[in-house]
């Protein structure tokens, strides 16, 4: 029997269920209740972190001379307490999550395009080339990766957060890349790809039409996984004072400018560190969630 693509594998096995394979994969991870549950999470954050600086009284540069370093009340109207600047925590923490899950997000696309491309050339070409590239990849994972970025950041002089998701995503393709490689070994020996070739179709045509849509199910989950990593990086930069810069702030940011007032104004730390573990778990839920759903063994 002719090999067949994984696409058309589930096609099959969908249509003989009387669903599509993604109302498939949908009806499987709604059943699962702590990722659903982390997606509205998500999603809520990401409003709040648009709209609460939009339509806050307060902007996260106003300083409020009478409420240095205020505990939370909603008396004065400081729900999230003030900053030794007397700045409203609670309009800095949404606008600090905008920012790095701008940053968590960005750099993930970074690390997704150039890792999609390199590990799908690389397996599909192979050869030495292939070995080559491969190699490539061997030898930049042996720096550690976070004293890499810090050299690129610190070398690039990156002071804005272009600078910074540009950094974080031209590291953390590694992992993507060699995965997408072994995935594409494996569909290369397809005979529909041999077909492909047999009429001359060119190499760019095969990558996009058939090798890239074969892996695409292992590439979102991991995408999902590497978003609240790129958020914890960044964090990092911010917390060694690398990453974003006054006057705009991140979570890390904050949590590094609460870590110096932990005992005298504990709240300065809570509220951000709170909304990044919360995001973590989110996007790690998300992910489990999506392997689940995307596994074809479920069909």
């Amino acid at each position: 029997m002719a090999d067949q693509s994984p696409t058309v594998t589930l096609d099959l096995a969908a249509k003989a269920a009387g669903h599509s394979p993604l109302q498939s994969a949908w009806r499987r991870f709604r059943r699962n209740r702590a990722a659903t549950i982390s997606v509205g999470v998500i999603v809520v954050m990401a409003l709040l972190s648009i709209l609460v600086p939009m339509l806050s009284a307060h902007t996260i540069e106003d300083v409020n001379w009478d409420y240095l370093t205020t505990p939370p009340s909603l008396e004065n109207g400081f729900w999230f307490g003030t900053d030794v600047n007397g700045r409203d925590l609670f309009v800095r923490t949404f606008y600090a999550g905008r920012i790095s899950l701008a940053i968590g997000v960005l750099a993930t696309g970074v690390a997704l395009v150039i890792g999609v491309i390199y590990g799908a050339v690389a397996g599909y070409v192979g050869g030495w080339i292939g070995n080559v590239m491969m190699r490539f990849c061997d030898v930049l994972y042996a720096l550690p990766t976070l004293f890499f970025i810090v050299i690129l950041v610190t070398v690039l002089g990156a002071k804005n957060i272009l600078f910074v998701f540009m950094c974080i995503g031209a590291v953390e393709w590694l992992t993507m890349a060699r995965m997408v490689r072994g995935q594409t070994l494996s569909v290369r020996q397809k005979e529909y790809i041999e077909a492909a070739r047999a009429i001359g179709l060119p190499t760019r045509i095969i990558l996009r039409r058939y090798i890239i849509p074969n892996v695409v199910g292992p590439v979102i989950v991991y995408v999902t996984l590497l978003i609240p990593v790129n958020i914890l990086i960044e964090s990092y930069l911010s917390f060694l004072g690398l990453g974003v810069q006054e006057p705009m702030t991140s979570w890390g940011l904050l949590i590094a400018q609460g870590a110096s007032e932990l005992e005298s104004a504990p709240w300065m730390i809570l509220f951000p560190a709170t909304f990044l573990t919360l995001t973590l778990f989110c996007f790690n839920f998300i992910g489990d969630g999506l392997r689940d759903a995307l596994d074809p063994k479920e069909y």
